[in-house]
């Protein structure tokens, strides 16, 4: 799988979809074209790493349709939406969705430039809080269950005493479990020890 951003562009117009890939390959940036959703669906290999441009209206799925289908399968891509037919519903549904924007037809190529930028900036910027979150749930996992039980107190703002009191073991034996809690979960503090919890939402 190829790790470099990809402009994924879908447009069932030939002549649309070509500027849009001419416009993303002037800018350093690789692009691929898809004249339908459904082509595009069978062809994207999940994870790879870019952004969607993508017209609402095209024969078969149209743009909204192929955003939404990507939500339904837990595809986190951002999607930039180009129309020549804007209109409120279709901004709001599109917008709600998650687009990163929707640009109306005929657009400056500043517009789609920024809305691109934008769109790459997000998506590696969701891989550095996934890849984060996954490195931080390692941690959690060497911890043992005693170790596990000692943190949630932690963070819950219980002090030793009461810690010892709720798990029917001594103050000693907490604060050897608190202090392996840190050392595995590398946390400095008891502020960094509950982000951490809050960054991976184990307090769910």
């Amino acid at each position: 799988m190829s790790s470099e951003p990809t402009v994924f562009v879908v447009d069932d117009d030939e002549d649309a979809r070509d500027s849009v890939c001419v416009l993303v390959r002037s800018m350093g940036i690789r692009a691929e074209p898809f004249a339908s959703a459904e082509e595009f669906l069978a062809c994207y290999v999940e994870g790879r790493p870019g952004c969607l441009v993508t017209d609402v209206r095209m024969l078969g799925m149209s743009g909204i349709e192929l955003q939404e289908k990507l939500i339904e399968r837990n595809i986190a891509i951002p999607v930039i939406m180009l129309t020549a037919y804007a209109r409120t519903p279709v901004t709001v549904r599109a917008m709600a969705a998650g687009a990163v924007t929707l640009l109306e037809k005929p657009y400056a190529e500043e517009e789609l430039w920024d809305a691109i930028r934008k769109a790459l900036a997000r998506d590696g910027q969701r891989r550095e809080d996934v890849q984060r979150q996954r490195e931080i749930r390692l941690r959690v996992d060497q911890l043992t269950p005693g170790e596990r039980a000692v943190m949630d107190l932690i963070v819950q703002g219980q002090p030793n005493k009461m810690i010892a009191r709720k798990l029917g073991i001594s103050v000693r034996a907490v604060e050897n479990r608190r202090s392996a809690v840190f050392a595995k979960m590398q946390a400095d503090s008891v502020a960094d020890l509950v982000h951490l919890v809050i960054e991976t939402k184990l307090d769910d």
